[in-house]
């Protein structure tokens, strides 16, 4: 049985970079997306609302644009320092995201996670049709995403962390067991029991009793 759970979001947390914005800024629409996913973040906007206002904008971009964007990611400080110590211990690393599976699959997979879970895009004839394939996660789905891994490794929700800094991170971080705001935005801020305003999630293990 794992010890504990800790769950992360993925865009400005997992990785210093929004995803939706990199992709965008391929289609000419990076500084529209950007001002709506700050809005979306700032609990301004749904969340599913404006994804799809935001994917819109993609479609025609070609297949191949998500190993162009998948180069220029960078993965936040202190990741895999993180991911070692936390599964060393007999604990669960997992991410949850609003971003894509086809561009979070192959860093999860190199992070050597136990779990994570994201929106998949619409694509036919090798172009990006500017959609997105149901169900969305979105920030209730992010919640049931932990509730569900947390029962799969036999934990009470007292044993899980959620770490993240929007708006759409809330419900998560309503039901976990210690709620970390990383760098966040204000209405995470308000609700986070801890905030990491340093951009190094190494910072996190002396929460869980983890050596940094």
């Amino acid at each position: 049985m794992a010890r504990f759970l800790v769950v992360l979001d993925v865009d400005s947390t997992l990785i210093e970079d929004e995803v939706i914005e990199l992709l965008a800024t391929e289609a000419g629409a990076g500084d529209r997306v950007a001002e709506i996913t700050f809005r979306a973040m700032n609990g301004e906007l749904d969340f599913e609302q404006s994804l799809r206002e935001r994917v819109a904008t993609l479609a025609g971009l070609p297949e191949s644009v998500f190993d162009e964007v998948r180069s220029r990611i960078t993965i936040t400080r202190g990741v895999p320092e993180l991911v070692a110590a936390v599964q060393d211990a007999g604990g669960r690393v997992a991410v949850v995201s609003g971003g894509f599976h086809e561009v979070i699959d192959p860093i999860a997979e190199e992070l050597g996670l136990d779990h994570w879970r994201a929106n998949r895009l619409e694509v036919a004839d090798g172009r990006l049709t500017g959609g997105v394939i149901p169900p969305v996660v979105d920030a209730e789905a992010k919640a049931r995403a932990l509730r569900e891994w947390a029962e799969a490794a036999g934990l009470p929700l007292s044993q899980t962390v959620a770490v993240g800094d929007g708006a759409n991170d809330l419900p998560m971080m309503a039901i976990c067991g210690l709620a970390v705001g990383f760098d966040a935005k204000a209405p995470v801020r308000d609700e986070a029991n801890v905030l990491l305003d340093e951009r190094d999630l190494s910072m996190l293990l002396p929460l869980l009793g983890l050596r940094r």
